[in-house]
């Protein structure tokens, strides 16, 4: 049977089928509820959440299923751009992104306070709530931070963007492996070099893993449909891990616009950048980011700076309707998206690949 893998052993769920964790407050408890009810395994990104809302999170979680979940959190990089960002760096990002501002009658913002969490207050909350599974991207936490999860229970998972990520992984006390191809959707969650360095498609990076580590691996990147996760499954992943299709879905925190773009009939084409953020990531196409990479310096500020920076230039587009200039997040699709809830999406993924396994 397709559904019985090793990723289903471990993490004791019905089907190999994970719904991807989404930063920046596109989670949602009923989304990720109503994965975990169905038999798949819900996910939850909180690497922007202070402790007292990933308590908070957790219990209303727990509320609302009795089955595995996953909640995800990022891993601070050894060496942040961040902590070498100077006032000259600042005055080229004003001197480049001036006329945007001018142009919505905006102010040109000054330089913010940083707001970072704090990755060792959000360890000790989600040490404290104990989830079923915990997963990490952008790197591996320290030794002692995975074996408290596992001394109380908690399945552990991390991403890799390439071979030498998942070889690092496979040797440590980590119990699976995320292989995150170049065409998954968001942040490049990339540790070991960089993103640019790192671009190996989903496919790609599955025939390069697959044969040198010993851990079950969990393919993610450009899964739309039911026909590409039969792919990655007879290639031997373990599990598959969806992104896009169920930011899709109404249950999402994505906004209307949003899904409604993901949701188009003649489908959409993506790229990656790092106009929004500052770190790479991949979006819907957009007139925003073919300026940018129009310009002959492509400034921008280190993580999480950029987005903070433009904050009141993205409202702005918002409110003019300008959705060309806003960022979109989505992964590259293996097919047009059509399933509008959560429930319709996992259902129709069970009886195609059902079909499937003939």
């Amino acid at each position: 049977m397709w559904n019985k893998t090793r990723a289903t052993e471990v993490l004791k769920i019905q089907y190999p089928i994970i719904q991807g964790a989404f930063g920046g407050r596109y989670s949602s408890v009923k989304l990720l509820t109503t994965v975990s009810n169905i038999g798949g395994m819900g996910s939850y990104g909180l690497n922007a959440y202070p402790p007292e809302e990933i308590i908070s999170v957790d219990r209303q979680i727990k509320e609302m299923t009795p089955h595995t979940y996953a909640l995800n959190t990022w891993v601070p990089l050894e060496n942040d751009p961040l902590d070498d960002y100077k006032d000259e760096d600042f005055q080229a990002w004003q001197k480049r992104y001036k006329p945007l501002f001018e142009e919505m009658n905006v102010d040109l913002p000054a330089l913010p306070e940083v707001k970072r969490p704090n990755f060792e207050e959000q360890i000790e909350a989600l040490i404290q709530v104990k989830p079923p599974v915990m997963s990490f991207i952008f790197g591996l936490p320290p030794l002692e931070v995975i074996r408290e999860f596992k001394r109380w229970g908690s399945v552990t998972i991390a991403a890799a963007t390439t071979l030498e990520e998942a070889v690092l992984i496979d040797e440590s006390e980590i119990d699976l492996i995320i292989a995150t191809g170049s065409d998954a959707g968001g942040h490049r969650p990339s540790f070991l070099k960089s993103p640019e360095d790192s671009l190996v498609s989903t496919s790609g990076l599955l025939k390069q893993v697959l044969p040198q580590v010993k851990k079950p691996v969990i393919a993610a990147g450009g899964i739309s449909n039911a026909r590409k996760a039969w792919e990655y499954l007879q290639m031997g992943a373990s599990a598959v891990q969806i992104g896009t299709a169920f930011l899709a879905t109404e249950e999402s925190n994505a906004t209307a616009k949003h899904r409604e773009k993901l949701l188009s009939p003649s489908s959409y084409e993506t790229e990656l950048t790092r106009a929004f953020t500052g770190r790479m990531a991949r979006a819907i196409k957009s007139q925003f980011v073919a300026d940018y990479n129009n310009w002959e310096n492509k400034t921008y500020a280190a993580y999480p700076l950029q987005s903070q920076l433009l904050g009141s230039l993205i409202k702005a587009y918002k409110a003019e309707m300008q959705w060309e200039k806003v960022p979109l997040w989505a992964g590259k699709p293996s097919g047009v998206l059509s399933k509008r809830t959560a429930e319709e999406l996992f259902k129709s993924l069970i009886h195609e690949l059902d079909g499937l396994d003939v």
